[in-house]
């Protein structure tokens, strides 16, 4: 079982997880218990999702984690590329498959709210994630902003099962933001190592790479005071300045140390969570 957790990545599934129910209360505020039905479907369908694509991962790289990661399960010989495969077309077949039937089911059922915008979020999230895989990762800066893309979704979705997605635009488009400047600091770290992609730092160059990754994470910080501008948060959303201040430095470290400048972003998203979840108490 546990090879299988592995090769799921179980614990970015659970971090999906968290993303849909952060945009839940942001979407319901303490309402939310009134979707539970909704979340936990929600849910399911990004856990399944996440790991199909994360199987499809590492079914379509398994030649390079042959040396890059030796420790994931097919390089190991623990699962063979073609269970990889198939795990990860039906996982993700699963997913699409859970959002129609939600739809469906959502015409005969009172306590389910499932409307046509979450079976859009879900099949388009599954079409981006199988064209990654397939192609745009190797594709560079188009890749980063699919999986930026992908990441805003996250919260998308829990905003639509609540019917209310209004309150979690902001959220999401930061988090595509921020993500964009993490993920081209990623590859401005993996610039020597990175094997069967065109990467932007391998285009344009580090420091031109580092401009974008700044610009984007100063994008991000601006776009952050809109909800306290526009009153649709409390006061306590001004924790989001911890986050601001973790993401300017990421902004300007990331000239000299790419990876401490995607570390402090991962960090600053949290405290970023943490502001839009309070700030709606």
């Amino acid at each position: 079982m546990y090879r299988y957790l592995r090769l799921f990545r179980f614990g970015n599934s659970i971090l999906g997880i968290v993303g849909v129910i952060v945009g839940a209360f942001i979407a319901s505020g303490l309402g939310i218990l009134e979707y539970w039905v909704s979340i936990v479907i929600s849910c399911s369908i990004v856990f399944v999702f996440m790991a199909g694509g994360n199987a499809l991962n590492d079914y379509i790289d398994r030649d390079i984690d042959l040396i890059a990661h030796p420790d994931r399960p097919i390089p190991r010989g623990e699962i063979s590329p073609f269970v990889a495969k198939n795990l990860g077309v039906i996982f993700m077949i699963l997913a699409v498959a859970i959002g129609v039937i939600s739809q469906i089911a959502s015409w005969h059922m009172d306590f389910l709210f499932w409307d046509s915008t979450s079976t859009a979020i879900v099949i388009i999230a599954s079409l981006l994630m199988i064209s990654y895989e397939v192609f745009l990762k190797q594709k560079g800066f188009v890749g980063n902003v699919t999986i930026a893309v992908l990441t805003g979704m996250l919260f998308l979705l829990g905003g639509a099962v609540c019917g209310n997605i209004g309150p979690v635009i902001p959220m999401a488009v930061m988090a595509v933001l921020v993500n964009i400047g993490r993920e081209i600091s990623k590859d401005i770290e993996d610039k020597d190592s990175d094997e069967g992609r065109i990467t932007l730092p391998m285009k344009i160059g580090n420091r031109n790479a580092s401009v974008i990754a700044c610009m984007s994470f100063l994008a991000g910080v601006l776009l952050s005071a809109l909800p306290l501008i526009n009153g649709s948060m409390n006061i306590f959303y001004s924790v989001v300045f911890a986050a601001d201040a973790m993401f300017i430095y990421a902004a300007f470290i990331v000239f000299k140390s790419a990876h401490k400048a995607q570390k402090t972003a991962k960090l600053a998203m949290a405290f970023a969570l943490l502001a839009f979840v309070i700030g709606v108490i």
